[in-house]
C-alpha cells in the first residue's frame, strides 16, 4: 500500500464524520504548519488506546485493535467498566496511579487475562479532556526492571558524557552512547536555528547507510506544532513507518463532543505528511528524543532504522532519561563556551560605562573611545543618534540613509527596547547596495521621548549552505484536482549560497546592549538628580546675589550722592582758593562718581530683573517697535535710517521688557556706528521659510528676531564676551560712553522669556543680533 492509498483510505473511512473531517481529512494543505496533528483521533498499531471515565471507570473510547491485543471487540468493551478486563488488583494499580504523579508511576506493569492466558501489558496512563487515557502495549521484556538495574543501564553511558571536555566532544558521544542502547541504524544530533531550520551536528551510524552530517533541513521540515509537541513530550517512538492507522471508536470525545486531544498520548498516530517524508528517506523504524535548553526546543535526537524496529519500555525510558542529562550537559557546555565571550563583553562594557560617567554629556561619552563601543557588540560600525542628529563610527552608512532607516527600526522596536536582525536587506530593500557595510542590524532605543538610539551594523558574510536535498517543497495535484503539498523525494546534497545576510547576534551581545541601556539611563538619572540639587543650590544663590546686588547697590548710592554733592559745593564756595589744579581734580572726581552710580543703577536695573513678576501677556511687537523708535528719533532726528520690510507678529511677553530689549538692540546699533549713512533693519524669519545659516544655539522651529545694522561691527575673538556685565570692547569715552551692561540686560531679558540670543558680525561691515521668544520661565 502506498502512502497516498493510506491517506484516501483513511479519509474514506471517516468521511460521516463532520468533525473529524475538519480535523484530520485536510491533508492536503497548503501549509502544513496548520495541519491539525494533535488530534488524528488514530493510534499506531502497535498498540491499544481506551478513555474512561475517572469516577465510574466506564470505558467510553477505544481502539479498533482492541480485538488484537484484548480479544474483544470495541463493541464488547464500550460502555462497560474496566472490570471488563482487568481483575480487582490491577484495577486497584490504576486507581493508585490516578491518585499519584503520572511521571512517577508510568509505566504501570499490567498482567491482563486474554482468552484464558495472561499476557503482560506496560500501561501509560493521563488525564485529558475530562477523561482518562489508558495505552496498553505487550511488554517485551518479561521481567521488570529494577532501580538497582535502571542504575547499571545507565550508569556507564553517562560517565562517557560527562567525562567530555567541550560540546563538540559531547554531541559526538550523545549519538554514539544512544545508537549503543538502541541500536538504530543511524542516530542524528540535529539542532534548531532562530529561524527554525535545522543543522546535523553530530551523527552514529552503520557503514552502509548514507552520512547526513552537516545537512541543513528547512524549517518546514518540522513545522510548529510538530516542534510543539516534541517540547512537551521528550519521546516519540514509531516502531513500523508503514504501519495502518487504527481510528478510535467513537471517533469523538463523548464527553466533549470533539476530537480527543492525543498531545501526551505515546501511540499517537503520526501525520500522513510525516510519513510519506519517513518513507522518502527510507526509514521503516524511527524515535526522537528532545534537547531542550531553557524550557525550550534546542534539537533532536533522530534515531532511523531501515526495517521496523520496536524497543522495550525499559529501553525508551533510558533514553528519555539521557536525553534529559544530554539536555542538561549541552547547556552547562553551550554556557562554559560563551563564558569567556562574555567576560570579553563585560570588560569592554566596564571600561565604557566607566567613561561615560566621567563625561558631561552622554555624546561626549560615546565619542570617547568609539572602537569600545563597537566592539561591545562584536559589530563593524554604529551610529549614535540623538534629536535627530547622528555620530557615525567605524563602518556605517551615509547619512543621508539614517533618518529613514532610523523611522523604520522604531517601527520594528515596537514597545520592546531592542531590535536584531542579521537579514537587514530582506525586510529593508532600500539598502540593497550597502550589503557590505548593513547586512546586519542591532537597534537599540535609549529614550523615546529625546530619540536616543543607538545603530549597530554587521558586514555581509557569504556562506555556502549544504542541505538535504532541496529545501523548497513541492505542490502536487490529485485526482479531484486538489493541490497538496508533498514531502520532498530526494535527499541527496543540494548546495546553495546565502548572501546579504550578516553572522546572527548572539544571545549575549545583544543582553550587552540592554545592560548597557540600563547603566546610561542611571548614570543619566544619576547625573540629572546632580543637576537638580546645583539648579536648587545655584537658584537660592542666584537669589542671595540678586538680594545682595539690591541692597549694595541701593545703600551705595547714597554715599556717592554725598560725595558727588561735597565736591560741587567745594567748587562753588572755594574755587578761587583752590586754583585751576584744585577745581581740575575736583571735577575729575565728580565725574568717577557719576560713572560710579551709574554703574550702580545698571546693577540695580540688572538685579531686579531676577525678582520682578513678569506680565505675560498678548503683545503687538509692531505697536511696540513705533513707540521705540519713536523715542529715539525725538533724541536723535533724522540721523538713522529704519528698515522694516513687514509688520512685527503678536506674541506672549512682557511689554515692559520686550521695549527695553528692543530700546538696548537699536540704541547699540545706532551708538556704535560711525558711518555717515547709519540704518538699522528690524524684522523676523518664520520656522517655514528659507534663510540663510544662523548661530546654532538657536531654535530653528520658532520665530527668529533680528536687529541687523551697518555699524563697526565686532571682531570675532569678542563674540563670546559681548553678554557679559560691564564688558566694553572700547573706551568709555569713545562711542557715547555707556556701562556695558545693555546686552547683558537683552540677554536676561530673553531668557526669563524661554529664549536664546545670538549674534553674527563681521568687523567694519555690521552686526545682527537674532533672538527667539520661547515658552515663558
Amino acid at each position: 500500500m502506498t502512502s497516498l492509498d493510506l491517506i484516501s483510505q483513511v479519509k474514506k473511512r471517516i468521511a460521516n464524520l463532520t468533525d473529524i473531517n475538519l480535523a484530520i481529512a485536510d491533508v492536503s494543505l497548503t501549509n502544513c504548519d496548520r495541519e491539525p496533528i494533535h488530534i488524528p483521533s488514530a493510534v499506531q498499531s502497535h498498540g491499544v488506546l481506551l478513555t474512561f471515565a475517572e469516577t465510574s471507570l466506564v470505558i467510553l473510547q477505544i481502539s479498533q485493535n482492541s480485538e488484537v491485543f484484548l480479544g474483544k471487540k470495541p463493541s464488547a468493551l464500550l460502555g462497560k467498566p474496566l472490570s471488563i478486563l482487568m481483575q480487582p488488583e490491577q484495577i486497584e494499580t490504576i486507581w493508585d496511579c490516578l491518585n499519584a504523579e503520572f511521571e512517577n508511576v508510568n509505566p504501570l506493569r499490567l498482567v491482563l487475562s486474554i482468552a484464558g492466558k495472561d499476557q503482560i501489558f506496560e500501561g501509560v496512563v493521563h488525564r485529558v479532556d475530562q477523561v482518562v487515557i489508558l495505552e496498553l502495549e505487550r511488554s517485551i521484556e518479561q521481567q521488570a526492571v529494577s532501580f538497582f538495574d535502571f542504575y547499571k543501564l545507565v550508569k556507564s553511558p553517562i560517565k562517557h558524557l560527562q567525562s567530555t571536555a567541550n560540546l563538540a566532544e559531547l554531541l559526538e558521544q550523545a549519538v554514539i552512547v544512544i545508537r549503543n542502547v538502541t541500536g538504530f541504524d543511524r542516530v542524528m544530533l540535529y539542532s534548531f536555528s532562530k529561524d527554525g531550520s535545522g543543522q546535523v551536528i553530530a551523527e552514529s551510524k552503520c557503514e552502509d547507510v548514507e552520512s547526513f552530517l552537516g545537512l541543513h533541513y528547512p524549517d518546514t521540515d518540522i513545522p510548529k506544532q510538530a516542534k510543539e509537541l516534541y517540547r512537551l513530550n521528550l519521546l516519540r517512538i514509531i516502531p513500523d513507518t508503514s504501519y495502518e492507522p487504527v481510528l478510535l471508536e467513537p471517533v469523538l470525545n463523548p464527553v466533549t463532543g470533539k476530537p480527543l486531544d492525543m498531545s501526551w498520548a505515546t501511540l499517537r498516530s503520526l501525520s500522513p505528511i510525516h510519513a510519506e517524508y519517513l518513507n522518502n528517506m527510507g526509514v521503516s523504524a524511527s524515535m526522537s528524543i528532545s534537547i531542550l535548553r531553557d524550557q525550550q526546543l534546542w534539537g533532536l535526537i533522530a534515531c532511523h532504522h531501515h526495517s521496523p524496529k520496536r524497543l522495550s519500555y525499559e529501553t525508551r525510558t533510558i533514553c528519555e532519561f539521557l536525553g534529559q542529562v544530554i539536555s542538561f550537559e549541552i547547556s552547562s557546555k553551550a554556557d562554559a563556551e560563551d563564558l569567556a565571550y562574555k567576560i570579553k563583553l563585560q570588560i569592554v562594557h566596564s571600561k565604557f560605562v566607566n567613561t561615560i560617567a566621567n563625561c558631561q554629556t552622554l555624546d561626549e561619552g560615546l565619542s570617547e573611545n568609539p572602537d569600545e563601543l563597537i566592539n561591545l557588540v562584536g559589530a563593524t560600525g554604529v551610529i549614535f543618534c540623538e534629536n535627530r542628529k547622528f555620530r557615525h563610527f567605524g563602518k556605517t552608512l551615509p547619512e543621508k540613509m539614517v533618518p529613514d532607516l532610523l523611522e523604520w527600526a522604531n517601527q520594528q522596536i515596537g514597545d520592546n527596547i531592542v531590535y536584531s536582525t542579521n537579514s537587514l536587506i530582506a525586510s529593508y530593500p532600500q539598502l540593497a547596495n550597502y550589503q557590505d557595510i548593513a547586512s546586519g542590524l542591532l537597534a537599540l532605543q535609549i529614550s523615546r521621548s529625546q530619540q536616543t538610539y543607538l545603530l549597530w551594523f554587521r558586514t555581509e558574510v557569504i556562506q555556502s549552505v549544504s542541505w538535504s536535498g532541496n529545501p523548497q517543497k513541492q505542490m502536487v495535484v490529485d485526482a479531484d484536482n486538489n493541490s497538496r503539498l508533498i514531502p520532498r523525494k530526494s535527499f541527496e546534497l543540494w548546495k546553495e549560497t546565502v548572501r546579504l545576510k550578516s553572522l546572527p547576534w548572539k544571545t549575549c551581545e545583544i543582553e550587552a546592549a540592554l545592560e548597557l541601556r540600563s547603566r546610561i539611563v542611571e548614570i543619566l538619572l544619576q547625573k540629572a538628580d546632580e543637576l537638580s540639587l546645583l539648579n536648587t543650590e545655584l537658584e537660592r544663590s542666584n537669589i542671595e546675589l540678586d538680594s545682595f546686588a539690591y541692597v549694595a547697590s541701593h545703600d551705595l548710592r547714597e554715599p556717592l550722592r554725598g560725595i558727588h554733592n561735597y565736591s560741587t559745593f567745594l567748587i562753588e564756595d572755594y574755587g578761587d582758593k583752590l586754583g585751576e589744579e584744585g577745581t581740575h581734580k575736583l571735577e575729575t572726581l565728580m565725574r568717577l562718581t557719576q560713572r560710579m552710580e551709574d554703574l550702580i543703577n545698571s546693577l540695580l536695573h540688572y538685579s531686579r530683573f531676577g525678582r520682578a513678576e513678569l506680565v505675560f501677556q498678548p503683545v503687538d511687537l509692531g505697536n511696540t517697535l513705533e513707540d521705540v523708535l519713536t523715542v529715539i528719533d525725538i533724541s536723535q532726528p533724522g540721523l538713522t535710517e529704519f528698515r522694516v520690510s513687514r509688520p512685527l507678529p503678536i506674541v506672549q511677553c512682557d511689554r515692559t521688557l520686550i521695549t527695553e530689549l528692543f530700546t538696548n538692540l537699536i540704541s547699540n546699533a545706532i551708538q556704535y556706528n560711525d558711518r555717515a549713512q547709519k540704518w538699522v533693519e528690524i524684522g523676523y524669519i518664520l520656522p517655514v521659510e528659507t534663510h540663510q545659516s544662523l548661530p546654532e544655539s538657536l531654535n530653528l522651529l520658532q520665530t527668529i528676531f533680528f536687529v541687523r545694522d551697518n555699524g563697526i561691527g565686532i571682531r570675532a575673538k569678542h563674540l563670546e564676551s559681548i553678554f557679559k556685565i560691564f564688558k566694553r570692547l572700547h573706551p568709555a569715552s569713545k562711542y557715547i560712553g555707556g556701562t556695558g551692561a545693555g546686552l547683558t540686560i537683552s540677554k536676561k531679558i530673553v531668557e526669563r522669556h524661554g529664549g536664546s540670543i545670538a549674534v553674527k558680525s563681521t568687523f567694519g561691515e555690521g552686526s545682527t543680533f537674532y533672538f527667539t521668544l520661547g515658552q515663558p520661565v
